[in-house]
């Protein structure tokens, strides 16, 4: 039973102890009132008394014990109950006391449990700093040579949303309107063109990338633990994609796309299998929260827009999430094509360049 029902019990209990008690108190005015009459009418008795007006005073006297009998009675059973209040008030503070020292061990397990989340992810974001400082360094030492001039002037990225009506209701126009924020605040904004297709059906995927030919194709939504995407059918729907037909369509759609972003659940295997295809793709090794999504594509797009290599984009987005304190950050995944390196990916073009 809970501290706050345990209270609220000892509470009511302590209320009703108080009205047996003012109903205790009236009993013994009661008693001690009648006893005083009976006095009264035995010290008016005296030698000269006549016997009839003796014989009516004895039934007097006797009338009022027999009253006296009922209020006594009445005293001495609001007397027991108010001891079994007593006793009941206790065993019920008992309850109280060992409830409120368990309530109080969980609190503070849990802020244990609180502070050592902190102390980790504080570790974690000091090491992935660490880590981003010495390749920044290694490559300072050793530039990359980047041919700018075989990057296209302006990537586009193809947000692809679906949120079916039988799934849970995920915040998808906050995830891109999140990125379109990052995107503005960064340096190369205007080499990134962002668009969108909602709703979206199987069908709808080849129309769109043949339309939009993205650099970067971004899936949010649902997706299932048995390797598949979930779009929508013509109602609403959920209607599932295979990993072997994803697989399939990015080997026939391949010419532009440079990174797929699987920002769905259990996406990872689908990400792994795509860069037979693909220079890159990243996935998601379990479910993630909305929270976590929203954070980790703002900032992977930020650090694109900022003209950071792919993996140095990724590495920044699972910090972005250690400093949100969402412990989410290992399960973004990222693979690279067999023959590349995830710091030799650049996207976007300085236009200065």
């Amino acid at each position: 039973m809970s501290v706050e029902s345990l209270r609220n019990q000892v509470s009511q209990l302590q209320k009703e102890k108080a009205r047996l008690g003012a109903s205790l108190t009236c009993e013994q005015n009661n008693v001690r009132k009648k006893q005083a009459e009976i006095n009264q009418i035995t010290r008016s008795i005296t030698r000269n008394t006549s016997p009839s007006m003796l014989q009516s005073k004895q039934r007097q006297i006797e009338t009022k014990e027999r009253q006296l009998s009922e209020y006594q009675k009445k005293a001495a059973n609001l007397a027991s109950k108010m001891a079994s209040k007593d006793t009941e008030i206790l065993r019920k503070l008992n309850e109280l006391d060992k409830a409120e020292a368990q309530s109080q061990r969980k609190k503070d397990q849990d802020e244990k449990r609180r502070r050592d989340v902190m102390l980790r992810q504080s570790r974690e974001v000091t090491r992935e700093i660490e880590r981003q400082s010495h390749l920044h360094s290694r490559m300072s030492a050793s530039p990359i040579i980047i041919k700018f001039e075989d990057l296209p002037e302006k990537i586009t990225v193809l947000f692809i949303a679906s949120n079916p009506n039988d799934q849970t209701q995920l915040r998808l126009d906050e995830e891109i309107r999140e990125i379109q924020k990052k995107i503005r605040e960064s340096d190369y904004r205007e080499s990134i063109n962002l668009e969108s297709i909602w709703a979206t059906r199987p069908t709808d995927l080849l129309q769109a990338i043949n339309e939009y030919k993205p650099t970067i194709v971004h899936f949010s939504g649902h997706g299932s633990n048995h390797d598949e995407l979930v779009l929508q059918d013509d109602v609403g729907n959920s209607q599932i994609v295979s990993k072997e037909t994803l697989v399939e369509l990015f080997k026939v759609v391949s010419s532009n796309i440079q990174l797929i972003v699987f920002n769905t659940c259990f996406s990872e295997n689908q990400a792994n299998d795509v860069t037979d295809h693909i220079s890159a793709a990243i996935g998601m090794g379990n479910s993630i929260g909305d929270e976590a999504a929203r954070v980790f594509a703002a900032q992977l797009y930020s650090a694109i827009g900022f003209g950071k290599s792919v993996g140095e984009a990724f590495g920044q987005a699972k910090v972005a999430l250690m400093l949100h304190n969402i412990p989410e950050e290992n399960t973004p995944q990222l693979f690279v094509s067999s023959d590349l390196n995830e710091y030799d990916i650049v996207l976007v073009q300085p236009l200065e360049a």
